[in-house]
């Protein structure tokens, strides 16, 4: 949201999140009073292509997306943004919408009509029907938000309200970009880190309106919310090949520095190990008998690798499990009980859901991260950032090693 073209902008945000994975692109604007929008299954450039030959209307409003499908095949009609039947509101949507069935139920009893097969669209409906029944863009995407059941972020423009952008979080990722005269939003912060390190963590279950020059910040019922402000500490050079032919290529080659960066400050003129945040007090860590790595993926496998060097260090005993399985296979865990989970996102669903069952029964969790306002950071007791920096080749490098350096 500001005064550059947003079609451009997303295009380039889009562009740098392209190694996620997706089978479909779109965006919408607000211009002259009206939304316009485009989107096409398929690969990034077959939407650029649509909009050369179809241009939208320039404006500094507009939200865009990227689509892995998961309700609703990767076509042209089940893309993002999906719009509501007045044409007044657009929404993009990560994550899935458990009781979207019965909400399409209610709104087809209503008579609504739904063009996509997603879960998606029903969220578009509702914030629609809440506008025109008086309600304000915030406050109908935390009336509707509310309603949801699942993890969640959603994103919205309207017509209704120009030069506003407003955006909800439940068990998914959502940043937002401060920028001088323009403000961003984003599952991640590669996709405005062009033109702003600086950004605030979102919480649970929170609304975001943003303006060009403000931000407001409210639960779903509408109080006012706060958000921890963080700066990202790397550029959009890391983002980029610098002249290697493969990420993973430059990525090893990255190995040493990241390594030094994950080391960097941590011990102090005492000889203590200094933690990037600290919510455990030095005698609850005295008092711990058994330490448990949670992990998924190659993070996993880092603590199988860390668990050798724990055991012949601390002579405490350590075992490794995978995130998965943690909360369900009920371990025996306690107050005397460290869990070290280990997330390069910060987000991963398994591994949250294992800190939360472990935080349960009365044990500490220390959280192994490369990212800076995620989730799994800020439930956790303390927190060891690797400062990695981006990793986006498919097998991890850097990541890896560093999350065993961190261990």
């Amino acid at each position: 949201m500001g005064s550059r073209p947003a079609k451009d902008v997303i295009i380039d945000g889009l562009r740098r999140l392209e190694y996620r994975g997706y089978d479909s692109a779109g965006l919408a604007v607000v211009a002259d009073g009206a939304l316009h929008w485009a989107k096409k299954s398929g690969k990034l450039t077959n939407l650029e292509a649509e909009l050369s030959t179809s241009p939208l209307p320039e404006s500094g409003q507009g939200i865009g997306h990227t689509r892995w499908a998961t309700h609703g095949a990767p076509t042209d009609t089940n893309a993002h943004p999906h719009i509501s039947a007045d044409g007044k509101v657009a929404v993009v949507h990560n994550g899935i919408i458990e009781n979207f069935a019965a909400l399409r139920a209610e709104l087809q009893a209503e008579g609504v009509s739904f063009a996509s097969d997603t879960d998606t669209e029903v969220a578009a409906h509702l914030i629609a029907r809440e506008i025109a029944a008086g309600a304000g863009l915030s406050q109908a995407v935390g009336t509707v938000a509310a309603r949801l059941e699942g993890a969640f972020t959603l994103v919205v423009v309207s017509s209704t309200e120009p030069d506003t952008v407003v955006a909800a979080r439940r068990n998914s990722p959502l940043v937002v970009g401060l920028g001088q005269g323009e403000n961003f939003l984003a599952s991640d912060v590669a996709a405005f880190i062009e033109h702003t390190r600086d950004a605030l963590e979102l919480g649970q279950d929170q609304v975001v309106t943003i303006h060009s020059d403000s931000v407001e910040i409210t639960d779903f019922a509408g109080n006012p919310s706060e958000a921890r402000p963080f700066h990202v500490d790397w550029d959009l050079s890391a983002a980029e090949k610098q002249g290697h032919d493969w990420f993973m290529r430059k990525e090893i080659f990255e190995q040493p520095r990241a390594v030094a960066d994950t080391l960097l400050g941590r011990w102090s003129d005492r000889g203590e190990l200094i933690l990037d945040e600290v919510r455990i007090s030095p005698e609850e860590l005295r008092r711990i008998n058994k330490i448990v790595i949670v992990a998924c993926g190659s993070s996993f496998y880092a603590g199988m690798v860390a668990k050798y060097a724990i055991e012949h260090w601390t002579r405490v005993a350590c075992e490794v499990e995978l995130a998965s399985e943690f909360r369900y296979r009920d371990p025996i865990i306690d107050p005397m009980t460290l869990v070290v989970t280990i997330s390069q996102s910060g987000e991963t669903a398994d591994t949250l859901m294992a800190i939360r069952h472990a935080r349960e029964q009365g044990a500490k969790v220390i959280a192994i991260c490369n990212t800076n306002g995620a989730t799994i950071p800020r439930e956790s007791d303390a927190v060891i950032y690797t400062h990695a920096g981006p990793e986006i080749g498919v097998a991890s490098t850097k990541g890896f090693l560093t999350q065993v350096v961190a261990c």
